[in-house]
C-alpha cells in the first residue's frame, strides 16, 4: 500500500480490447505514441520507462507490478528538479476492465501534496483522452474499408449479399436512425436496406472525402447517387463501433 496521501482518479472507457490496450505500456512504439516521440519502456516488472513529452520535459520511473491485461503500477517523477514531483516520488496504478463496448480504464495517481495532485488533472484528462484516441485508432484500422462495405450492401440490389455483409459488418443489435428510417437490430435494418431497394432502385451510396474516427465513432459524408451515377442527394453518416471492429449504432444526416 502507498503511503502518499493525496490520490488523483480518473476513467476512461476505450473502444478496444484490453490486450490491445495493455500492449501500450510493454512496448516501446505504442508508448511512444501517446506520450511523446523518443519515450521508452521496458516492459516487465522492474523496468524502466522514459516519457519524452513534445515540449522537451521528460519523466521517468519503473514498472513497480504488471499482471498481464488487467494491472499496471508505475512510480512516476520528473527528471527536472523545478518539477513538483521527484524521480520515484509518486505511484501510478492503471487497472484495466473488459466491457462488452471496449475498455475501461481506471487511473489512480497518488502524490505527496494537493498541490502537486491538482496540477495533473488537466494533464491526465488530456493524456488519457490521448491515448484512448491512439488505441482506439489501433484496433479499429481498417475502419474505412468497413464504411465502404456498408455502403456497398446499403447499395447491393440482392438481399443475400446484403444479409451476408449485414451480418459480417454489424453487431446484433445495430441501430439505424436517419430522416426515413429508425430500426433496431440486424432484421428490422435489412426490412429497411429492403425497403430502400423497392422505392428507390438503383440508388447507390459513395463515400465523399475521408472517414475520420475519434474514440471509435467514425464520421463520413456521402453521395447518394442514381442508376444514371448523378447524384440524387448528400448527407452524413455517424457510425460508433465495437472493439471488435462491427457497427454498433449508425446515424445519418441527410443535406438540404
Amino acid at each position: 500500500m502507498s503511503s502518499l496521501p493525496h490520490t488523483l482518479e480518473r476513467t476512461v472507457l476505450i473502444c478496444a480490447r484490453r490486450e490491445t490496450v495493455f500492449r501500450y505500456f510493454t512496448d516501446s512504439k505504442r508508448f511512444s505514441a501517446w506520450w511523446g516521440e523518443g519515450s521508452v519502456v521496458d516492459g516487465r516488472k522492474g523496468g524502466a520507462f522514459l516519457i519524452r513529452y513534445p515540449n522537451g520535459v521528460t519523466a521517468s520511473g519503473e514498472i513497480v507490478e504488471l499482471v498481464p491485461d488487467e494491472r499496471i503500477v508505475l512510480s512516476y517523477g520528473y527528471d527536472d528538479p523545478q518539477k513538483p514531483i521527484p524521480p520515484g516520488g509518486s505511484l501510478v496504478t492503471i487497472t484495466l476492465h473488459e466491457r462488452p463496448t471496449g475498455t475501461l480504464l481506471h487511473l489512480r495517481h497518488e502524490v505527496a501534496d494537493a498541490a502537486a495532485r491538482d496540477a495533473h488533472v488537466q494533464g491526465w484528462r488530456y493524456q488519457l483522452a490521448l491515448f484512448a484516441n491512439v488505441a482506439a485508432k489501433d484496433e479499429l484500422a481498417g475502419f474505412g474499408e468497413l464504411v465502404d462495405r456498408y455502403f456497398a450492401a446499403c447499395s447491393d440490389a440482392d438481399a443475400t449479399r446484403r444479409r451476408q455483409e449485414v451480418d459480417a459488418l454489424a453487431s446484433d443489435d445495430v441501430a439505424f436512425k436517419d430522416a426515413f428510417g429508425c430500426t433496431s437490430g440486424k432484421e428490422d435494418l435489412l426490412a429497411h436496406l429492403a425497403a430502400i431497394q423497392m422505392h428507390m432502385p438503383g440508388t447507390k451510396l459513395v463515400r465523399d472525402g475521408e472517414a475520420r474516427l475519434c474514440q471509435g465513432t467514425v464520421i463520413v459524408d456521402w453521395i447518394a447517387e442514381g442508376p444514371d451515377a448523378k447524384p440524387r442527394g448528400r448527407g452524413t453518416n455517424v457510425f460508433d463501433l465495437r472493439p471488435d471492429g462491427r457497427i454498433a449504432r449508425v446515424v445519418g444526416f441527410w443535406k438540404a
